[in-house]
């Protein structure tokens, strides 16, 4: 059976620096890993931003790509009515349930609200135990690393206990997605 990688990123595609931009040249690395490891992507169902981009990379080098998409998102992320299946539900909540149910992994790449959104409460539920699927962050552009100084913050004052810190595991560099282990 194939492995399901669900990866959290941006309806946006973020800034660009002399016409570059790293955040959706990374999401096209990691659609090309994905495919060529015959992983299969879950992810938030939009044609848009870095979450479009990794949709389009992996369907481009040849793999499999679920979306899970809100009805209410249909028109303004843009529906991706071009990947292997695309499942419209009625919230948010049922979004993240389904996407949750779907993967055996979960991957985030930069994006805003809805990202971290995702990506916390899919650690909350690790800390409560209601899952022991891996979560990492891939950090190769240094987008994330304030969010984790914030974490060793928050856990040095005593609001997350050292152990659950080791719930999201960071990659550095795009290679290590070599050593995602799945559930």
């Amino acid at each position: 059976m194939m492995k399901k990688l669900c990866i959290f990123c941006g309806a946006s595609s973020g800034r660009a620096v002399n016409g570059k931009n790293i955040y959706t040249e990374q999401a096209r690395n990691v659609g090309r890993i994905l495919a060529a490891t015959r992983r299969t992507l879950v992810y938030g169902g939009g044609r848009v931003g870095v979450m479009g981009v990794l949709a389009d990379s992996v369907l481009e080098s040849g793999g499999q790509v679920i979306g899970v998409i809100p009805e209410s998102l249909m028109t303004h992320e843009i529906g991706h009515s071009g990947v292997s299946q695309l499942y419209v539900v009625p919230d948010m909540h049922s979004r993240k349930k389904m996407m949750y149910d779907l993967s055996d992994a979960f991957l985030v790449l930069p994006g805003g609200m809805g990202t971290l959104d995702e990506m916390f409460e899919i650690l909350t539920w690790a800390q409560l135990q209601l899952h022991s699927k891996p979560v990492y962050l891939l950090n190769d552009t240094g987008f994330y690393d304030d969010l984790l100084k914030y974490l060793r913050h928050s856990s040095a004052e005593g609001f997350i206990k050292q152990e659950h810190l080791g719930l999201v595991r960071e990659l550095k560099t795009i290679g290590d997605m070599a050593h995602i282990e799945y559930a």
